[in-house]
């Protein structure tokens, strides 16, 4: 249940976020919450991270389907014990983020970004590229301090 509670939270807070963004920050463009060091900017991508497959819309619709489905499976087939309970955590963190992009590429045909750290001349992003971002780091750390986690979880089967 936590994990469908991270999942949602995710989305939530993603769309919500870029609800607020496209009424309240879209007419006037950017905000300076710190001038020169962080705005807030919309900016609409059509591509994935740092736009990359920019206008290849139905190809990274599939593409972030699958991701999302093959990150379901497992999530479910990983055993729901103490070891592995921050390997569950960060595969929901990166579903709830993918969902709320893919979100966005349904209902618009573009991802809504709005993040805009000016001070190290870095890409705009969103919330739902922070919860896929952080979540697979955590995922990587958590798989690496979890020494026996392949030796104790049978994932090679399709069963």
């Amino acid at each position: 249940m936590i994990y469908i509670s991270i999942i949602v939270f995710a989305i939530f807070l993603d769309q919500y976020s870029k609800y607020l963004v496209l009424t309240l920050l879209k007419p006037i463009h950017s905000f300076p919450l710190i001038s020169n060091v962080f705005h807030l900017t919309y900016a609409e991508n059509t591509g994935a991270a740092f736009s990359l497959f920019s206008d290849m819309h139905y190809f990274l619709i599939a593409t972030t389907v699958i991701f999302i489905l093959i990150l379901i499976w497992f999530l479910i087939k990983i055993p729901k014990i103490k070891e592995n309970r921050w390997v569950n955590i960060s595969i929901a963190f990166i579903i709830g983020g993918a969902i709320g992009n893919l979100i966005d590429r349904l209902r618009l045909d573009f991802v809504v970004d709005f993040l805009d750290f000016r001070l190290f001349n870095f890409a705009i992003f969103n919330f739902a590229d922070s919860f896929v971002v952080c979540g697979s780091i955590f995922l990587v750390i958590s798989l690496l301090s979890n020494k026996n986690f392949l030796e104790n979880n049978d994932l090679g089967r399709l069963d």
